[in-house]
């Protein structure tokens, strides 16, 4: 079953509607007036998977460059890049770039060098997190605040907006109600994560595996202490939680709350998975693209790029790797998001296990399984423990191994082969829509093409128009070649003949002025594009503080300089900067353990009396844990241990 997807332009009103109506319209259903268009914006981990995101329907995607992104090990050259920009700009579709690391004052020259090559391939923004390069000399393209730079107030973002950010990335954990509070503050573009992987600290605030081992989540290099094993201990060293990833929280699924988020104000959906693969790529995009569709269909929105997306496959993100879904905290503390028995996928519940033999269980449902799939289960001792399919019968598997699998047993299927298969082989294609109008000139024809953003490409060719013997059979055969668009981007729904006769034409010369009038349409597509430019706007508008920690992440001068140049008085140097951070916090999370595990009173769970709670993982590092319930909120501490 395959699906098909389109974009709805404005002019979904009729020709006579005018601005006002719009805007009326569009704020009786609680749509921010200021936004334009609507946006899903997928990771590109490398060109293939850009290319990937463009082709299932997204309108934006993001990728790394050579170095300074918060992702190390998902850079790319800028040979790449420009492919990547060539490519969505096509559907006019944008290319994102991060350069969103802090930098150190050495570091910074090359740092400009990178961001004015990215300008020069044509890149349409650049995300970033360290403040010290708005005291640079940037080039005039948009800037985008990176998550990282821990959007999380009104008063964070409205600042943002003033100095000269075009966008502001949603901090994650933010409910919708923080969200319209944001948007009536400001009025940048909002972006929000809607699925992947969830930092369980806020973004920017995490110095975990920095104190563990040198390895900085602001400097792209974390190494994801919070998907580690700890065991939770007390004052008095009883262990009440033994050995399991009681910091690691669930994947994002925002689904059922796209229209809640626009309706919020935000413009722009993201998908985390810089570092994911091209089948994930699809999958999910194909995914949010459906949904999204629906949602702005009925809205009566845009989308902000152009093109029709169709994929062979059903989309189900349940198929592909995820720690199991959460909504996190768009409608409040209303779930537990934590995942601790395993911080890896987990995959689909399929059955349980009704009798084991010797080679082969089998399980109490019917299930349909098959060679090649992946299956996982809990052992009686709660280690996770996995095989492969090798036989499927009915409701009786022949796994690889059948070591620890006992009657009772839930068994999940974390590979689904022929899915997958499926993603690996899938035809996608994305195309624009365009319509033709042959007409004919003193000395010849004209070929006149407009695609669905209206742009418009004529082409005359000078011919000899010599009467049709068939004319009916001349026409029908005058549509069907210049409705031909194969090889092209574009998709022809209508041609319209307007000659003064019905004229026996040569298939050459209609192949000629096809291919001709589409690639002038090419070009004037290029020309045309929306361009946006931007940078750092400079002034002295106050910073919302006065005084800034180590988790105000400075650490080199011209951050320093951004920040006292908008009166921050007091800047403590941050934690890459030297600052020592033993027995500091070096996480704050909406997280709760004592939520997770039922023992918060606020939530209804049964409280302990008021002790100090430890975690300890299997090197013996050492973090306290505090709770500040009047913020509702988790902060993780270093002892020094």
């Amino acid at each position: 079953m395959g699906i098909k997807y389109t974009a709805k332009r404005w002019k979904s009103f009729s020709s006579a509607s005018s601005p006002s109506r719009i805007r009326a319209y569009m704020a009786k259903i609680g749509y921010n007036t200021t936004m334009k268009h609507i946006e899903l914006l997928a990771p590109a981990k490398d060109l293939e998977c850009g290319r990937a995101a463009i082709d299932c329907g997204a309108d934006a995607v993001y990728m790394g460059a050579t170095k300074f992104g918060a992702r190390e090990a998902a850079g790319n050259n800028l040979d790449d890049i420009a492919e990547m920009i060539k490519y969505a700009h096509k559907y006019w579709a944008k290319v994102y770039v991060t350069v969103n690391t802090l930098l150190y004052d050495n570091e910074i020259p090359a740092a400009l060098t990178l961001i004015q090559e990215i300008y020069d391939l044509g890149a349409d923004g650049l995300i970033i997190q360290d403040a010290g390069l708005l005291e640079c000399d940037l080039p005039p393209m948009p800037i985008i605040a990176s998550t990282q730079m821990h959007n999380n107030t009104p008063e964070k973002v409205a600042f943002l907006g003033k100095v000269g950010f075009q966008r502001a990335i949603l901090a994650r954990e933010l409910s919708l109600k923080e969200i319209k509070g944001i948007r009536r503050a400001t009025d940048i573009e909002l972006e929000s994560f809607v699925h992947g992987a969830i930092c369980v600290c806020y973004s920017g605030q995490c110095y975990l595996s920095y104190a563990f081992g040198r390895r900085s989540g602001n400097r792209g290099q974390c190494a994801q202490p919070c998907r580690k094993v700890y065991s939770l201990v007390d004052g008095t060293g009883a262990t009440l939680i033994r050995d399991q990833h009681l910091l690691s929280i669930r994947d994002l699924n925002l689904t059922p709350h796209l229209r809640d988020l626009i309706q919020a104000g935000v413009c722009c959906f993201k998908i985390e998975g810089r570092l994911k693969d091209k089948t994930y790529v699809q999958n999910v995009v194909a995914h949010y693209r459906t949904e999204l569709d629906k949602i702005m269909a009925q809205l009566k929105l845009e989308r902000s790029s152009s093109g029709m997306s169709t994929v062979d496959f059903t989309p189900d993100v349940n198929k592909t790797f995820n720690r199991g879904y959460t909504t996190h905290y768009i409608n409040g503390r209303e779930e537990r998001i934590g995942s601790p028995k395993s911080p890896t996928m987990i995959g689909e519940p399929i059955g349980q296990v009704a009798s084991v033999g010797r080679k082969s269980f089998s399980l109490a449902s019917m299930v349909e399984m098959h060679n090649g799939d992946g299956f996982c289960f809990f052992n009686k001792y709660g280690d996770l423990r996995g095989s492969v399919v090798n036989g499927a019968v009915g409701p009786v598997i022949t796994p690889d191994k059948i070591d620890h699998i006992e009657v009772g047993m839930m068994i999940y299927r974390n590979h689904d082969h022929e899915f997958l298969m499926r993603l690996e082989k899938a035809k996608v294609e994305r195309l624009i829509g365009v319509t033709m109008k042959l007409g004919e000139t003193e000395d010849g024809l004209s070929l006149t093409a407009v695609d669905e953003d209206g742009n418009e490409a004529t082409l005359t060719m000078p011919c000899e128009k010599a009467l049709a013997e068939k004319p009916e059979q001349a026409m029908e055969n005058i549509r069907k070649q210049l409705a031909k668009t194969g090889g092209t981007d574009f998709s022809c729904s209508d041609v319209e003949v307007d000659l003064k006769e019905t004229y026996f034409l040569p298939i050459s010369t209609l192949n000629s002025l096809r291919r001709g009038v589409l690639e002038n349409l090419v070009d004037a597509r290029e020309e045309n594009r929306p361009r946006q430019t931007g940078g750092p706007i400079k002034n002295t508008i106050p910073y919302p503080a006065t005084e800034l920690r180590f988790e105000g992440n400075v650490i080199n001068q011209k951050a320093d300089e951004f920040y006292r140049r908008h009166g921050v008085t007091k800047i403590e140097p941050g934690a890459e900067a030297g600052t020592d951070i033993s027995r500091r916090r070096v996480m704050t999370t909406r997280y709760c353990i004592k939520h997770q595990f039922g023992t918060c009173k606020k939530f209804g769970g049964t409280a302990r009396p008021k002790e100090q709670l430890f975690l300890v993982d299997q090197e013996g590092h050492r973090l306290e844990l505090n709770f500040d319930c009047t913020r509702c909120v988790m902060e993780v501490w270093t002892t020094g241990k």
